[in-house]
């Protein structure tokens, strides 16, 4: 990505990014696209997805436009379904060939998801630069069938997957690390993080924020009220808790904490991460890649639920690698309960120090300059893409 015209003139890049269906996906594109724009304000970004209503929501929000193709899934479908999820991905080929050939990016990058294979294959049809970045420790379907096609991939974790698929090949693989949005990458830098907190925090209040992902999350939001009623009443009564449910669980989930006498707040969704992660004492939450990210980078004790049904179980796997490290809690869905959730919430308010030293451990494994690296070596001064 040479930043220039053919007259040797600079010009501002212009970059695509594939990908979406969560917010665990469109995140860390987001991340590197505000990333692109502190460093080139002229730049241009298009985010190409299938159009859901979360991805139109999350990208509105960060103020990016979007252009829609079709795709779907295949893995896992019956055969009817199958022959359609081909049929859309073929549409979808062609639909991002007239989109790469009016717009003409520098480069495209995906992000996961079944809408960036046909993208990055029409790119390379084209002979545009394309990169991948692989969020999970365990590589996704797409990921993996268009590593081989790819100039670059970036990966969050071991890259020993791809160099399985492409071999070792420091030109093609870099770890970077998971790009997490520069607010909550900043938070450990700040020289007062409680200054940063929404709400302020109170110092006698123990700040429990629960967090069911950009859709949701049905057992954990059913199952941290019940296990907040179980609580003694005096820990019940120094937890602060804000917790945001997706869209179809808020008001059942409000009314479960006013039914309980637990005072809450409760939001279908959140947009100032940085804040609420500045005031949590302890996270329970999914174990997205995102997620991770984002709890490390700012430095964050948790406690992981994995989702058992994310695609290869991914969810576990990425929290297991931190548990087995003494840098997050994790409690399998299987054995979630609310007493078995309020036995867990006991023994963290109760051990501060090791609360705190968990924390820390988490930050150790934090990257929260993985957007730089990924702008910067998708402009070309880190690499020969």
């Amino acid at each position: 990505m040479s930043g220039h015209n053919s007259g040797g003139e600079k010009r501002a890049p212009r970059l695509i990014i594939a990908g979406g269906g969560t917010g665990g996906h469109l995140f860390p594109g987001i991340a590197v696209s505000d990333e692109l724009r502190r460093q080139y304000p002229e730049s241009s970004v298009l985010f190409v997805s299938t159009g859901r209503p979360v991805e139109r929501r999350i990208l509105d929000n960060a103020g990016y436009p979007l252009a829609v193709i079709p795709a779907r899934g295949i893995k896992g479908m019956r055969i009817w379904a199958g022959i359609k999820a081909v049929a859309a991905a073929a549409a979808g080929v062609c639909a991002s060939l007239r989109l790469l050939w009016d717009w003409k990016p520098d480069m495209v990058l995906g992000v996961g998801g079944y809408s960036s294979g046909p993208v990055v294959l029409a790119a390379r049809i084209l002979g545009i630069p394309a990169a991948l970045h692989e969020q999970n420790r365990r590589p996704g379907i797409t990921n993996r069938i268009l590593a081989r096609l790819v100039n670059r991939v970036y990966t969050s974790f071991d890259p020993e997957p791809f160099e399985r698929i492409c071999g070792k090949s420091p030109d093609k693989i870099l770890r970077t690390g998971n790009p997490v949005r520069r607010e909550i990458a900043r938070l450990r830098e700040a020289p007062d993080t409680d200054a940063a907190a929404v709400p302020p925090r109170n110092p006698d209040r123990f700040h429990l924020l629960i967090l069911g992902g950009s859709q949701g999350a049905k057992a954990v939001n059913a199952a941290v009220p019940e296990a907040v009623s179980l609580l003694p009443p005096d820990d019940r009564e120094m937890l602060s808790i804000c917790h945001q449910t997706g869209e179809a669980d808020r008001e059942t989930v409000a009314a479960a904490y006013e039914m309980h006498g637990a005072a809450a707040e409760v939001h279908a969704f959140l947009t100032d991460m940085a804040g609420r992660y500045a005031a949590a004492d302890l996270v329970i939450c999914r174990a997205g890649a995102t997620t991770l990210a984002e709890l490390t980078a700012a430095g964050k004790a948790a406690l992981f639920i994995p989702f058992p049904h994310a695609a290869d179980d991914h969810q576990t796997e990425n929290a297991r690698f931190l548990a087995d490290n003494g840098a997050a809690d994790m409690l399998a869905e299987s054995e979630l309960t609310p007493a078995a959730l309020a036995e867990r919430l006991r023994h963290w308010l109760g051990r501060p120090e090791d609360r705190r030293g968990m924390a820390e451990k988490a930050a150790a494994f934090g990257m929260p300059d993985a957007a730089a690296v990924i702008a910067g070596d998708v402009l070309g001064r880190q690499s020969r893409l």
